[in-house]
């Protein structure tokens, strides 16, 4: 089994070949994303493999950059300026704020121009009925005018289609005819759920996503097959469930947002081998630190996801948040005179001062690089090496009156200290107690920089995974193959009701099934976001029964939502009546995943480290200004089972680098993961 993660600064990929875990690590090429994939493969080897799972931020890029075709948008006439509009929600920071605008507006960056938004005569009625016909000659009069402009692509959404998809479908027929077989996405396929916005904004994130992606895997497929292999190629979701390519292409903004989620998948999974099962995941990387929460041993589950701010798409996903906090982030001096870091960051090209690339901004890989946590011979298995002098004299640059000393010193508090508040909010947002929760931390830059929030955070411990450099890529591997249907539909949950919402599930149900080989083991699970009747917002996941919806398994739907509505509001409004919005299944297939070895205990001889090495900037700035500390050096290979670190040391592997602080000790747990606590 294969699987490679495309991010911002690196590709990583990961095989998995008679219970050994094999890696390498690529540059990733804006110009061809699909590059770096293929040497990657290549260097591993793909002959045999059975199947190929990948998960990339390429299409979420290509939206925050606006490196975007233009595309064609049809609504109802009238309602042509909805995806200005959003939900006319400010963040909390811009409520007092006259000059914030929306990055998506038209007064910002629109993701479809205001000209190409072009408004249809028809209405569907709430319940289905048709209030005036499709006006099929007004129709192709505004389909010329998006000819003539040279759209590569055209997303529809009607009101209330949701409902009754017929006008979408004939719109879909017009656009073959006047403008050929370019991409077509309908809200009613894409997203056939109630809320017109969300709709309208998935339906054109998935126009998007069809054009970009659609070149992108005939290039991966094409080139895999010339490397020999003949397996499966999977996309994972947003929630890094696994989706054949073929299908994937059908809906491809589901995978706009794959990268991320895969991490959080693969700390529930290796949660549950060490019986830790509340966990914060971080995941810092040479850009972002992404932050997610795994409780009960299941990560947190939204039923949409923002892109930007308000910029919605209608997809389960793992409820991740980004901070920019990276290895790449920039160190810079404020107007105060004060030491920052990020949120810019010099990524992959020209990269922090130490490549040699042309970049002469220090960054959180200098910081570290100048202390001596990294080793300059052996960064990114020892393919890169880095330069301490061009750290030196980016450090020197900075028009600062802080010593040397002190400019390393506080640009390196500050990058934990940003982590720190990202982990703790983030715990806070989910009203979880730090303290219950162990901090995973992974990435090239996480086991570097997160066991120094451990007296900040105070959680648990610090667990550094096998293979944190690529842990997200092993998270492909540790991801189930799921299908998913749903359907909104607003019901008050009586015994009347059940007949209808029976059908939806059976519909539903049978959808899946097409779309599975026979004897494929799946089981099905159903859930459903609803309200009490007046609310304006629904309670997500609410279990529903198997089988026949009858009076008896309305009864118990009632009193799931009532359950699940207490759960996250610590209210319960038993005397209300409860109405239904979206129905759901979900189809999971029996996968294989990843097993981690175990490695063995140390037989009789010591632990001894490889060297030592003196960690400048860390220790009191004294007269000197080196503030030095004498720190062990081990290589993590030699590591064996219950071997005991003591802080400060530096744990070095092909791919990361583990600090260790003073005041901390590490355990070797039996797969070869490291357990951080205070001593």
């Amino acid at each position: 089994m294969i699987a490679v993660d495309v991010g911002g600064t690196f590709t990583d990929v990961v095989a998995l070949q008679d219970g050994r875990i094999r890696t390498a690590k690529v540059s990733t090429d804006y110009t061809d994303v699909s590059g770096p994939v293929l040497a990657g493969a290549a260097t591993l080897g793909v002959e045999g493999a059975t199947v190929f799972n990948h998960a990339s931020t390429h299409g979420l890029n290509a939206v925050i950059t606006r490196r975007l075709p233009k595309i064609g948008f049809l609504t109802t006439e009238g309602h042509r300026d909805i995806l200005d509009m959003g939900r006319v929600w400010r963040p909390a920071a811009a409520i007092l704020d006259p000059r914030w605008r929306r990055s998506f507006g038209d007064a910002g960056r629109p993701l479809v121009q205001r000209y190409l938004r072009r408004g249809i005569r028809e209405r569907i009625t709430a319940d289905g009925g048709v209030l005036f016909e499709l006006d099929e000659a007004q129709a192709r009069t505004e389909l010329d005018v998006l000819r003539r402009c040279g759209v590569t692509g055209v997303a529809i959404c009607l009101i209330n289609a949701y409902v009754n998809p017929a006008h979408e479908v004939r719109l879909r027929e017009l656009v073959r005819e006047v403008l050929g077989d370019v991409p077509c996405s309908i809200s009613s396929d894409v997203s056939p759920l109630a809320k017109e916005y969300a709709r309208a904004s998935t339906t054109v994130i998935d126009t998007f996503m069809k054009i970009i992606y659609s070149d992108y895997t005939a290039r991966l497929e094409k080139g895999l097959a010339e490397l020999g292999f003949t397996g499966q190629l999977n996309f994972a979701d947003c929630a890094a469930t696994l989706v054949p390519s073929g299908r994937a292409m059908e809906h491809p903004f589901r995978i706009v947002f794959s990268g991320p989620a895969a991490g959080t998948v693969a700390c529930a999974h290796f949660g549950e081998l060490i019986g830790e099962k509340d966990l914060l995941c971080a995941d810092v990387g040479g850009t972002s630190c992404d932050i997610s929460v795994v409780t009960g041993g299941e990560p947190f589950v939204n039923t949409t996801f923002e892109l930007e701010h308000d910029l919605v798409v209608n997809a389960l996903a793992n409820d991740i948040s980004s901070i920019g906090a990276g290895g790449g982030s920039i160190v810079a001096i404020g107007p105060a005179g004060e030491i920052q870091v990020g949120p810019d960051s010099a990524g992959a090209a020209p990269g922090p001062a130490c490549y040699g690339r042309g970049g002469t901004l220090p960054t959180t890989t200098d910081t570290c690089l100048m202390i001596g946590i990294i080793d300059p011979q052996g960064f990114a298995g020892g393919e890169m090496t880095l330069d301490p002098a061009l750290s030196r004299q980016a450090f020197e640059a900075l028009d600062s009156e802080f010593t040397l000393a002190q400019r390393v010193r506080y640009a390196y508090e500050m990058a934990v200290n940003n982590m720190a508040e990202g982990v703790f909010n983030i715990a806070i947002k989910n009203g979880v107690d730090p303290r219950d929760y162990s901090l995973v931390a992974y990435g090239a830059a996480g086991p570097m920089l997160l066991p120094a929030v451990l007296d900040t955070v105070h959680c648990k411990q610090v667990i550094v995974p096998p293979n944190p450099g690529l842990f997200s890529a092993l998270g492909l591997l540790s991801a189930d193959q799921v299908f998913t249907a749903n359907r909104s539909a607003y019901l008050v949950l009586t015994p009347e009701a059940a007949p209808r919402i029976d059908a939806l599930f059976a519909e539903m149900e049978a959808q899946l099934a097409e779309r599975l080989d026979p004897g494929t083991r799946v089981t099905f699970h159903r859930s459903m976001d609803a309200h009490l009747v007046g609310q304006s917002w629904e309670t997500p996941f609410v279990p529903v029964p198997a089988g026949t919806i009858d009076g008896a398994a309305i009864g118990t739907m009632i009193s799931s939502f009532h359950d699940t509505y207490e759960a996250r509001s610590g209210n319960r409004f038993e005397m209300l009546p409860v109405e239904g919005v979206t129905f759901r299944v979900r189809a999971v297939l029996d996968t294989p995943k990843v097993t981690y070895p175990e490695i063995p205990g140390r037989d009789g001889e010591p632990l001894v480290p490889a060297r030592t090495t003196v960690l400048r900037y860390l220790g009191d700035l004294d007269a000197d200004g080196e503030g030095a500390q004498e720190a062990a050096v081990y290589d993590r290979a030699a590591l064996r089972a219950g071997d005991v670190l003591d802080g400060p040391a530096v744990v070095h592997e092909g791919l990361s680098t583990t600090h260790v602080g003073a005041g901390q000790r590490a355990t070797v747990g039996r797969y070869g993961e490291l357990i951080i606590r205070r001593k």
